[in-house]
């Protein structure tokens, strides 16, 4: 059987931050749109990191979130993969980094995302086949 690239299973309605946007703003983000990540892009798309409500959760604990920038709180060591590459291959760096998603990259901008749900959907379509 042949596997699922990420470009057949990727999420390619991003939303997303920049590294100036203020924690509150990522929170309304966060919270209206009922996701975990952003992936923070400049003004080409280009992929500068991420940040998860985790880091939004413990930046704002300190009760500067309103004051506080992404650029002070997102990952920028973000393991990425490309459009083309294997949904196999993903799915075991999730599993043996415990990632819950993955930004999809192709020249360096940011096209997509890969969560657990993602995989765990086409994990439900192989067992209903």
């Amino acid at each position: 059987m042949k596997t699922k690239l990420a470009s057949q299973v990727m999420t390619t309605e991003l939303v997303t931050a920049t590294v100036d946007m203020l924690l509150t703003d990522v929170m309304d983000l966060l919270v209206s749109r009922s996701i975990e990540c952003l992936p923070v892009i400049d003004e080409d798309r280009n992929l500068l990191g991420v940040i998860t409500a985790y880091d939004v959760m413990n930046a704002a604990a300190s009760g500067q979130a309103d004051q506080t920038t992404v650029g002070d709180t997102m990952s920028t060591d973000v393991l990425s993969f490309a459009p083309e590459d294997d949904l196999a291959a993903i799915v075991n760096a999730c599993l043996a980094k415990r990632m819950h998603r993955v930004p999809i990259v192709k020249d360096g901008k940011a096209v997509g995302l890969i969560s657990r749900l993602d995989i765990l959907r086409e994990i439900l379509a192989l067992y209903h086949r």
